[in-house]
């Protein structure tokens, strides 16, 4: 799973951090980090598939 973010669409806006908080960590500038490392948990991979779909700008990019 390669989880990438397009750093000039992303607003930091946080709806995927309030969707997978384990992975998405929006900081006071309002730029998005991502996990070094993304859990193997399918509840958490399940997460990150709800934000890659809710993030309102499509900045959000997925392979499996």
């Amino acid at each position: 799973m390669k989880l990438t973010v397009d750093r000039t669409l992303c607003d930091g806006n946080g709806v995927c951090m309030g969707i997978a908080p384990d992975v998405f960590d929006v900081d006071d500038d309002l730029v998005l980090h991502i996990a070094d490392e993304i859990p193997g948990d399918p509840v958490v991979h399940a997460q990150i598939r709800q934000a890659v779909t809710s993030c309102p700008v499509l900045a959000l990019t997925l392979e499996e």
